[in-house]
C-alpha cells in the first residue's frame, strides 16, 4: 500500500505538470482577460472532468483486478508488479520511437472568439475526453485492496492533479515562462515508465 500511495502521488505530479494540461487555460485565460480567479476556477473545472474520466475508467480496472487478485495470491505477489514493469518498458519503448511532439488539448485560437460558457465546457470536454491511461495500472494494482485501495488512488490523483495544476497555472501566469518544460512534454511517457518499473520491482520484493 504504501508503494501505491508514492506511486500514486510521483505520477500525479508528473501527469499534472505536462504543458498540454494547463498552458492552453492560461493562454485563453489571457486572451479572454480573466481575472486570476476565474482562470484558477476555470483549472480547477478543467482538472476535475479530466480526473473523473479517469478514475471512472479506473475503477472497471480497479475492480478487474480485486476480482483476480481474490482469487489467486500469485497475482498480487507476481502479475501485477510485472504488469507495472511491463507497462513502463511500453512506455519508455513509445517513447523513443516517437517522432513528434504532444499537441495542445484545445485550439486557442479557436476558442478566444467564443463565450465564456463555452469556452469552459470545451475545456471541460477536451480533458474528459483525454484522460491519463497510463496510471490505470496503478488502479488495477489498488484493486488487491479492494474499495479502500481504488479510492485512496483516485483521491491522491484527483487531488494533486487539480491542485498541481491550479499552482502551475497561478505560478505560469506569474512569469516563470521561461522555464523549459519541452522535456517534461515531450517524454511524457518515458519518466512515467520509469516510475512505474520501479514500483513494479519494489512491491515485488517488499511484502
Amino acid at each position: 500500500m504504501t508503494q501505491l500511495i508514492i506511486g500514486s502521488f510521483i505520477l500525479s505530479l508528473i501527469h499534472a505538470s505536462i504543458p498540454n494540461h494547463w498552458i492552453p487555460i492560461v493562454m485563453i485565460g489571457k486572451a479572454e482577460r480573466w481575472s486570476q480567479r476565474e482562470t484558477l476556477l476555470i483549472t480547477a473545472i478543467a482538472g476535475s472532468a479530466h480526473t473523473f474520466s479517469t478514475i471512472l475508467i479506473g475503477i472497471i480496472v480497479g475492480m478487474a483486478g480485486y476480482k483476480l487478485s481474490s482469487t489467486h495470491e500469485i497475482i498480487t505477489r507476481i502479475i501485477m508488479p510485472s504488469i507495472l514493469v511491463l507497462f513502463g518498458i511500453i512506455y519508455i519503448i513509445i517513447d523513443i520511437k516517437k517522432q513528434h511532439h504532444h499537441k495542445d488539448l484545445v485550439n486557442i485560437s479557436s476558442l478566444s472568439k467564443k463565450s465564456k460558457i463555452m469556452i469552459i465546457t470545451s475545456l471541460g470536454l477536451a480533458m474528459f475526453f483525454s484522460p491519463c491511461i497510463e496510471i490505470e495500472a496503478f488502479f488495477f494494482t489498488a484493486g488487491a485492496f479492494g474499495w479502500i485501495g481504488i479510492g485512496i488512488v483516485s483521491v491522491i490523483y484527483m487531488v494533486i492533479t487539480v491542485f498541481s495544476m491550479m499552482i502551475l497555472v497561478y505560478l505560469f501566469s506569474k512569469g516563470i515562462k521561461k522555464i523549459k518544460w519541452h522535456f517534461l512534454e515531450d517524454h511524457e511517457k518515458r519518466i512515467t515508465g520509469i516510475v512505474l518499473i520501479i514500483i513494479g520491482i519494489i512491491a515485488y520484493f517488499i511484502k
